[in-house]
């Protein structure tokens, strides 16, 4: 009888940490709304925010796998963190109106 090696999903403390992140992101305007009427979101808003953080999530996960450099990695997720704030920040108060 062989056995065949299963071959289990590399999740890190690292990863799991930045998604809880991600998740929590989502949870600070919805605890904003239950406090002040200044935050009104709606299913579309919570929906777009998330599939931000999803999409730069697999954007590193794709990228963390195509390359071994450390500096190259730590650049690409500044650069897609900067990218998402810019975008929810546009989206909340209209930086460039």
């Amino acid at each position: 009888m062989t056995r065949t090696a299963r071959v289990a999903p590399q999740f890190s403390r690292l990863k799991l940490a930045v998604w809880g992140l991600a998740l929590l992101g989502l949870l600070v305007p919805l605890v904003a709304m239950q406090f002040t009427s200044a935050v009104q979101w709606d299913a579309a808003d919570f929906a777009l925010l998330g599939g931000m953080f999803v999409g730069a999530g697999v954007a590193y996960e794709v990228v963390e796998r195509l390359t071994a450099d450390r500096r190259a990695r730590i650049a690409i997720a500044g650069g897609l963190v900067f990218l998402v704030l810019l975008v929810w920040a546009e989206g909340a108060v209209g930086l460039f109106d």
